[in-house]
């Protein structure tokens, strides 16, 4: 009888410290957030987060061994082309280690080199960690004031977004 009355306060201990610790799980960044600042030099521009230009900014992640972050870029990319540039930046960050895959990726992709910049610390940097992209890379839309509006944002929506 004394088993089972250790097994059962067993139980609910461990119960009770399950459900305390659900405060305590990784959150991220949401939108509503204030993005974390970043400033990019090289590719012959500098990019700073936020920008406070009275537009928006498409902060994309992503890397060249990751295909579907990959392929997101280049379609993002190419919707940002289309949008009116004193409405939307973008600034795509890849987590490539080698600074040579990164460049010659962006040819391949035919991407344009002054919206793309290499953290090459990849997933060891700062900034992939500022980011929480321990889940996977994704994509924000800030809005002039630094305020995060949108998370993983489909290239088909973007237009609307910023309407």
């Amino acid at each position: 009888m004394k088993v089972k009355a250790y097994v059962l306060a067993g139980a609910v201990v461990l119960l009770y410290i399950s459900a305390a610790s659900k405060d305590v799980r990784y959150r991220g960044i949401t939108p509503g957030d204030l993005a974390p600042g970043i400033k990019y030099s090289g590719n012959g521009k500098d990019f700073v987060i936020p920008d406070h230009s009275n537009r928006y900014t498409l902060l994309n992640f992503w890397a060249s061994y990751d295909a579907n972050s990959r392929a997101r870029n280049v379609r993002l990319a190419n919707e940002v082309n289309k949008l009116d540039e004193d409405k939307i930046a973008l600034c795509s960050v890849s987590f490539d280690e080698s600074p040579s895959v990164f460049s010659g990726t962006v040819r391949i992709d035919k991407l344009n080199q002054a919206t793309q910049f290499n953290e090459p610390g990849g997933k060891n940097s700062g900034l992939y960690r500022r980011y929480g992209l321990k889940k996977g890379f994704t994509n924000f839309l800030i809005d002039e004031n630094g305020i995060i509006v949108a998370k993983d944002i489909d290239p088909k929506e973007l237009a609307g977004l910023i309407d």
